[in-house]
């Protein structure tokens, strides 16, 4: 008999995320639904206000990728009013941008998804001279791993262990599970790297500082450039940025991509790893212009995991429905034209899985009503994966040489076939390569920027804006978590329409109308669960795509009716709706 089982919320992650599974007598995944329960409302702050405020409101919709949004949102302006920006600008902006993914791609390895590959009970009782030898069978120059390194390591992490409140922040998973692979060496020396990847990202964040003023919500851009012309000027300032790059190039390359490595060796006959893709169509957009006209990353979409054939974009064709979301206009729309008006109708009652395997009630989603916060963005009426992934497949297709032979090098190291590659292994792997590749090619924007600096100094086009004209842009391109889309309509000198759609919208898009789910909930389906108890698959698979709820959740009312309404109780402080 089929059960229902819940995982709510799902943690390790930007926001709040349910997933449900139902999975049969023989342990496998019948069918999934992915449920967002919180939602934001930028869009309405929009409204009304001066085009040039909104980028730096909207950075707000996530604390993890400000820099992103703030971005794609200067773009929209700028793309609106038709303002192209000066070269030194773009470069600039490059090395921001490479910075946040730096600093991004690793946290998300070991913060959020580490804990999904290494079991950290098992490392406390690995040997650790063995640990460090090993070590160097996946890099020459291990980082963290000398055996006086690996025992200050175990003596941390023991002392969590014998605390009452547990293993601190490794409490409350599911150590020794049977799908964990790692010995314990080798889940030492990730773990290692867990603990030094705190101190990296702090350098990372103090990269994007350098030309952002601060991180996260930095303040440079403005539309039609940067204001951080002191910075840039600066030979000091251009030689930290340097410092920093290299050391955090040398972690990517000798602790994520080493432990990438040695994932990809010990976990490629694990089932929930190595189980295809569900959706196997791609969008990616350009990124990473690192000198005039150039960029690392390629645009384009493949169907059907087909790599001899990659498409154009047509950006008319991208549109967002909510059939299964809580909003009361179902029919799918072009983001210019998008409505949002909220209809919640919440959970129904039914039986899960509880923790200890017996059938418990609970509030079930209702697979035939309204489940999810998020809408299904479609294009041409099909789901998309985006993400590192499909940003490496799109390239890959299009015969970009950096990234052919950064996949290929790693295929052929691995031993892995290209069919390696549609799998949860393959997403975690082609976030750690695209970092490698911008660890390796984003310097080309620094030493453009500087020979250009040479004879322009130009950091900022004009604004002009016409009040009797009517305007519409939209600021594109790829983001740590894929292919990301702020639109905007401007109207009166102000923005008369906002619209944002975000990569983690993409991903954990609930069904649309032609019953089509999108990658989340079509990777769950089928399945095979270990302990329906401890279904460690499920988050793993779920954190290979690093979700972002608070990005992909969005309220707008284009007709200006009041949403809610809060008043707060100044004798106790309470707030009632």
């Amino acid at each position: 008999m089929a059960k229902r089982v819940v995982v709510d919320p799902i943690t390790r992650i930007e926001g709040h995320l349910r997933a449900e599974v139902v999975v049969g007598d023989d342990g496998v995944v019948q069918d999934a639904y992915v449920s967002s329960t919180l939602w934001r409302g930028l869009e309405v702050i929009a409204k009304g206000r001066d085009p040039r405020n909104v980028p730096l409101m909207m950075q707000r919709i996530c604390g993890v990728c400000t820099y992103s949004h703030y971005l794609k949102s200067t773009m929209a302006v700028e793309d609106a009013l038709g303002i192209k920006i000066p070269l030194n600008a773009e470069l600039v902006r490059t090395l921001m941008n490479a910075a946040l993914f730096m600093h991004d791609h690793p946290v998300h390895f070991y913060h959020l998804h580490g804990v999904d590959w290494v079991d950290i009970v098992s490392a406390l009782s690995a040997d650790e001279k063995k640990a460090s030898e090993l070590a160097f069978k996946y890099t020459d120059n291990p980082i963290g791993t000398g055996v006086n390194d690996l025992k200050k390591v175990k003596e941390t992490v023991a002392k969590f262990a014998k605390n009452p409140q547990g293993l601190g922040p490794f409490a409350n998973a599911y150590w020794g599970h049977s799908t964990y692979k790692f010995t314990p060496e080798q889940n030492l020396i990730a773990l290692s790297h867990y603990l030094k990847a705190l101190e990296m990202q702090r350098m990372a964040a103090q990269m994007l500082a350098i030309f952002g003023g601060k991180q996260p919500h930095p303040q440079s851009l403005v539309v039609g450039g940067v204001s951080c012309v002191m910075d840039i000027l600066d030979p000091a300032r251009m030689g930290e940025y340097m410092v920093k790059f290299q050391k955090m190039a040398d972690f990517i390359e000798n602790a994520y991509m080493a432990d990438i490595k040695m994932a990809a060796e010990m976990y490629k006959t694990e089932g929930s790893v190595v189980k295809p893709v569900g959706v196997k169509n791609f969008l990616a957009y350009k990124e990473f212009m690192v000198g005039k006209d150039e960029y690392l990353f390629d645009s384009g979409y493949i169907l059907n995991g087909d790599l001899t054939k990659v498409f154009d974009i047509d950006e008319s064709k991208i549109t967002e429905e909510a059939t299964h979301s809580w909003y009361a206009d179902d029919e799918a729309l072009h983001p210019y034209e998008g409505k949002t008006n909220p209809k919640y109708t919440g959970f129904v009652d039914g039986e899960s899985v509880g923790p200890d395997g017996e059938m418990t009630h609970s509030k079930n989603i209702d697979p035939k009503g309204k489940y999810s916060w998020i809408k299904s963005p479609r294009y041409d009426d099909k789901p998309m994966e985006v993400g590192p992934l499909a940003c490496l497949l799109v390239s890959y297709a299009r015969g970009n040489k950096i990234v052919q032979d950064a996949v290929n090098g790693f295929l052929k190291e691995t031993g892995l076939p290209v069919g390696a590659l549609f799998t949860t292994l393959g997403r975690t792997a082609a976030r750690a390569l695209q970092t490698k590749i911008i660890a390796e090619n984003a310097l080309k924007a620094f030493n453009n920027l500087i020979e250009n600096l040479k004879v322009d100094q130009e950091t900022c086009a004009p604004y002009v804006c016409d009040k009797n004209k009517e305007y519409r842009g939209r600021g594109m391109g790829d983001v740590p978590r894929g292919m990301l889309s702020h639109w905007i309509r401007i109207k009166n000198g102000v923005v008369e329409n906002y619209q944002a759609i975000v990569p983690s919208t993409w991903n954990a898009s609930p069904e649309d109308a032609k019953g089509q789910k999108g990658p989340y909930e079509a990777d769950l389906v089928g399945l095979k669960i270990a302990d329906i108890t401890k279904p460690l698959e499920i988050i793993r698979i779920i954190h290979s795509y690093d979700p972002c709820i608070a990005c992909a959740v969005h309220v707008m009312d284009t007709k200006g009716n009041k949403l809610s309404e809060y008043k707060v109780d100044p004798l106790y402080g309470s707030c009632s709706v």
